[in-house]
């Protein structure tokens, strides 16, 4: 199988690293001091035509493939992490879902509008008691004639209180576990549904991170994303597709960091000389450079396997847990190489060490990713 991207792949990342570097980068550092929600960023990807890109061009997307949604990621995230983050859950974990596993009737009234860019879309999991164990839900769905009524809490959950439309994980049937599971599209606006104050993040600043909270939120019928039970087969294929974004804005965060660090040792001068002659300098520019190649072919493998038949589940957990730790390793490495400068926010790479961190969590930790892994090899 062949890991290098084409010629239609290159062309795109040549597009989206250029709209990076004019828009997002100059504004990454105001994002993550402030904690402004980069609404300008998205606008510009929607106009780009980049948000929508992995949809089906029936309802408004470019169509284009799991690696070519891949490599976008990668290179917003290597001028903006908070900015890939929200391009990344958007596109993925809630629209392609909503492709994926709704009816024709909620594809047209919805997937048009979260292609465009007019509606963002958040994808709601994770409660204050169901984090790795995403089969521990509370949240309770209950059918009352036409309608639902949900009553919950979620936890952390990305473009929260932004957001328009919300697929929200609840137990139609307690008594049945992970087999009574639900997912349901949710819209801004109904009555019950409200939000927390926004976390105080370590990075991705700029991302709006809340808690959801549903009071008898009503829910048609008709928003019943798939049949009463299986919510929790949607959130797991969702979560493939999320992993291999997530992997790919680690690669991003990576790649600044591993460039930030090449560049720097060349115009350093210790000892007479640029610090890039010393070979301990060399030795982690070298690590910097194999790992990111390494997890780079893990990760695009995983993208291409994504749009072939069948679950690709654990190759998907290799390329998450790869990029994710080589970027946090190499980001520590980073601001090594930076020595005091490094610790200092002027040079940008203690902010790529802290927006690393997060990888390692969400969408799944590198804890649950090796069990992934583990499960499939001891099979």
């Amino acid at each position: 199988m062949p890991f290098r991207p084409g010629e239609e792949h290159e062309s795109l990342r040549h597009r989206i690293r250029e709209l990076s570097e004019k828009h997002f980068k100059p504004r990454a550092a105001h994002h993550d001091e402030t904690g402004e929600f980069p609404a300008a960023n998205v606008r510009i990807l929607a106009e780009g035509g980049f948000i929508g890109m992995n949809l089906p061009e029936e309802y408004g997307g470019a169509g284009l493939d799991m690696l070519s949604h891949a490599i976008c990621v990668e290179e917003i995230a290597r001028c903006c992490a908070t900015t890939a983050v929200i391009f990344e859950v958007h596109n993925t974990l809630h629209s392609e879902t909503i492709v994926k596993f709704g009816t024709e009737e909620q594809k047209r009234r919805y997937v048009p509008a979260l292609a465009s860019g007019e509606k963002l879309g958040a994808f709601c999991l994770t409660e204050p008691e169901a984090g790795s164990d995403a089969g521990g839900l509370k949240s309770v769905a209950r059918l009352d004639g036409d309608h639902y009524v949900i009553d919950g809490q979620k936890r952390f959950i990305t473009n929260g209180e932004v957001a328009d439309l919300y697929l929200i994980m609840a137990l139609t049937d307690p008594a049945k576990g992970t087999r009574g599971i639900t997912c349901f599209v949710v819209e801004k606006g109904t009555p019950g549904l409200s939000f927390g104050k926004p976390e105080d993040k370590m990075g991705i600043r700029g991302s709006s991170t809340t808690d959801v909270f549903m009071d008898k939120v009503k829910v048609p019928v008709g928003n019943r994303l798939g049949a009463e039970g299986e919510g929790f087969k949607i959130a797991m294929a969702a979560l493939d597709a999320g992993r291999i974004g997530i992997g790919a804005q680690a690669l991003g965060i990576a790649q600044a960091a591993y460039e930030a660090s090449v560049a720097y040792a060349k115009e350093r001068v210790q000892f007479g000389k640029p610090i890039a002659e010393l070979q301990a300098i060399q030795w982690m520019i070298a690590d910097m450079a194999t790992d990111i190649a390494a997890a780079r072919l893990l990760l695009y493998r995983a993208a291409e396997l994504y749009d072939q038949p069948g679950r690709h589940t654990a190759e998907i957990a290799m390329a998450k847990l790869k990029c994710a730790e080589v970027a946090m390793h190499h980001t520590v490495k980073a601001v090594q190489i930076h020595g005091g400068n490094g610790y200092m926010r002027e040079y940008g790479v203690e902010r790529l060490m802290r927006d690393a961190k997060i990888t390692e969590i969400y969408e799944g930790t590198s804890e649950v990713m090796r069990l992934i892994i583990a499960g499939s090899a001891l099979r």
